[in-house]
């Protein structure tokens, strides 16, 4: 079982990785394939998740979300082959193998798998489960490009919106937040795509490719193909053009994940800290996009997520920090609520959000154990939850020596607060506490200019995450950056005096000790 999570964690790894590459977007040319040889790669490589028969049972597929393909079937979500036509290309199915899924356990083969042989051979061999022989040989019809621009976007937006087209399984704002469940033709539950979140796209989010999702839909899903003529939503190849356009303008820009971001930056401001989460002044704030990875270290553990990144802002005054977390959540979780127990797929619990400050900012390099602190270097949990219908949200507090060891205590009593908004699919939570409080002992007392260890877990109620099972980052910095200045520049002049003082010194005794010579 260990080594099946250490495979889990490693494919999870590798297809996070592929989030920032681009698809090619054109089929490639088919070479033809050695089954005898693609059986041998498939044994080694594929048959833990997909199973010995294709099936999509292997002994690691109970854990994968989405499940693995089913081979037998010949059905492939991803193919550029038209909406009629039940099968893929040979070059669809080489495209998947050599560039994985992003967003799901489907790794990247093409850096193991180097001979493209080895790939076209691996094709054939999956294409003997369903005994298919001839590929279909056509593709999508995509008559002429349209290229990017203000009035495609505006069009495709107008299409998008028009009779709750998209918008019935995407949301307004294309974030997935669509109150409606889905599931595929296996009965497997599936999420409408966050289109705003690129790097999630199976397929690329290249106008290509939006475009051939569009026409083609996502076989074995609920998304249909707007090509088809019989639809009452068909439409033409120029208005697919126009939306796959708008669906491209929806790529988040200034939240994304990047590698070298790992620093929430605390502006100082004058007067008091905003506690609406939609409070102007959060426009001028600093951003900072964590990935948020399933929690499968300790009991009980998470491998169905669907939370994935966490964007952190924060100011402070003389007296007060306040952070604003905001999070892209398919649903509101209210426990309670019918709209909840409709769309969830077990028990549904609060949404909740959680903020991991150790005690006492360390000296040295070594940090509290990143899940709860540890016993020697305890830990700060200051968290958010949404509520039930007959409670109200929360601020909530505990001090953690482990998680076998979380003390509650009372969160009013240290200065925490919390306010909350949730609006077409994202969740925006304020969370305040004082620089400094009475009890130093047991709460880190935060100090301007240094960087202190910081931490964030999320639970997604609709999809039954309580306790342990949640999404988490490690640990990274929190810094509250000194107010601007003229102490920088006064010291810059005085030692720029200090210089010009010695080299004055310098030439004069140089001149004296020429004269006497």
């Amino acid at each position: 079982m260990r080594k099946l999570m250490s495979f889990k964690f490693i494919n999870g790894l590798a297809a996070s990785a592929l989030m920032a590459s681009v698809f090619a977007c054109f089929p490639v040319s088919a070479a033809p394939g050695d089954v005898e040889n693609g059986e041998k790669i498939y044994m080694k490589r594929c048959v833990w998740c997909h199973g010995e028969e294709g099936e999509g049972d292997g002994p690691a597929g109970d854990l994968l979300v989405p499940p693995p393909r089913d081979f037998t079937s010949g059905l492939y979500k991803i193919k550029t082959s038209p909406f009629d036509e039940d099968f893929p290309n040979d070059a669809d199915i080489f495209r998947m193998i050599s560039d994985g899924m992003p967003g799901t356990d489907m790794p990247a083969w093409k850096d193991i798998l180097k001979d493209e042989q080895d790939r076209w051979d691996l094709v054939a061999y999956l294409k003997a489960f369903a005994e298919l022989e001839e590929e279909p040989g056509k593709i999508v019809d995509y008559g002429t490009q349209i290229a990017t621009s203000e009035e495609s976007i505006a069009k495709g937006k107008e299409i998008f919106h028009e009779g709750d087209r998209c918008s019935e399984c995407h949301g307004q704002d294309g974030k997935g937040d669509g109150i409606k469940k889905l599931k595929g033709d296996s009965g497997a539950r599936t999420w409408p795509r966050n289109l705003t979140k690129p790097w999630t796209f199976r397929g690329s989010n290249d106008p290509r490719d939006i475009f051939t999702r569009i026409s083609v839909g996502i076989p074995g899903t609920q998304m249909p193909s707007f090509a088809n003529p019989k639809s009452k939503t068909m439409l033409s190849i120029e208005d697919r053009w126009h939306v796959a356009n708008y669906v491209q303008s929806l790529a988040k820009t200034d939240k994304v994940v990047r590698a070298e971001n790992t620093v929430v930056k605390a502006n100082r401001i004058e007067g008091d800290v905003p506690s609406d989460p939609n409070d102007p002044i959060w426009d001028t704030a600093e951003l900072t996009t964590f990935m948020t990875v399933p929690q499968i270290f300790e009991k009980d553990r998470v491998f169905k997520y669907s939370n994935d990144t966490i964007t952190v802002s924060a100011f402070y005054n003389e007296t007060e920090l306040a952070m604003l977390l905001e999070w892209d959540d398919r649903t509101k979780s209210i426990p309670g609520d019918p709209n909840i127990d409709k769309i969830a797929d077990e028990e549904p619990f609060e949404d909740m959000i959680s903020v991991q400050l150790p005690v006492k900012i360390p000296e040295g390099t070594q940090k509290p154990y990143f899940i709860n602190g540890d016993a020697s270097n305890p830990v700060n949990l200051l968290s958010w939850r949404s509520g039930t219908v007959d409670s109200k949200e929360s601020a909530n507090a505990a001090n953690a020596m482990g998680s076998e060891n979380i003390k509650e205590r009372d969160a009013a009593s240290i200065g925490l607060s919390a306010n909350s908004s949730y609006k077409n699919g994202t969740w925006r939570v304020v969370m305040k506490r004082p620089l400094v409080t009475s009890d130093i002992e047991n709460d880190l007392q935060l100090v301007e200019g240094r960087f202190i260890p910081i931490a964030f877990a999320n639970w997604d109620g609709s999809n039954s995450e309580v306790g342990s099972k949640h999404t988490r980052t490690t640990w990274y910095w929190l810094l509250l950056k000194p107010a601007d200045s003229a102490r920088p520049y006064i010291f810059a002049l005085i030692v720029a005096g200090i210089i010009f003082c010695g080299l004055a010194w310098w030439a004069r005794s140089a001149g004296h000790e020429q004269d006497q010579a």
